[in-house]
């Protein structure tokens, strides 16, 4: 069951294609913004790769290459999700990202699992929406 909204941010992304996998593209995403999480302003950035399966959908995963900020400390945070491309040609992505903190503000974040929405447009443009997974 979902609980309550723990994040909202917003970031901008850059791409770039890596290696295919015979006929089907991959991608690796670098993203910085800031916003909300666990009720405390921060900055992130983070580098992911997603690529495209043969039914046109994609699988994307951050291995511990997400930095989330604060002004008491940082935090790391891995993710792994599904999406597709929309039709205005960004991405929708969901999935479940999971933070480690050594920041006291947001230290509510270790030992918990959480589920997100990530939408991008075609300009880079994304906006991150996390809620605590009970």
């Amino acid at each position: 069951m979902l609980g309550e909204k723990i994040g909202s941010l917003k970031a901008t992304c850059t791409n770039k294609p890596l290696p295919a996998e015979g006929s089907l593209p991959s991608f690796e995403t670098t993203a910085e913004g800031d916003g909300t999480l666990a009720g405390v302003e921060v900055q992130t950035m983070a580098t992911y790769w997603a690529k495209m399966r043969t039914d046109g959908s994609l699988i994307g995963e951050c291995p511990n290459q997400g930095v989330i900020m604060a002004q008491d400390g940082v935090g790391t945070f891995r993710a792994t999700g599904v999406g597709n491309f929309t039709s205005d040609g960004g991405a929708a992505f969901r999935g479940a990202v999971y933070f480690e903190t050594s920041a006291p503000s947001l230290s509510r974040l270790n030992g918990i699992a959480t589920v997100y929405e990530w939408d991008v447009d075609a300009e880079g443009n994304a906006t991150w929406e996390i809620w605590e997974w009970k």
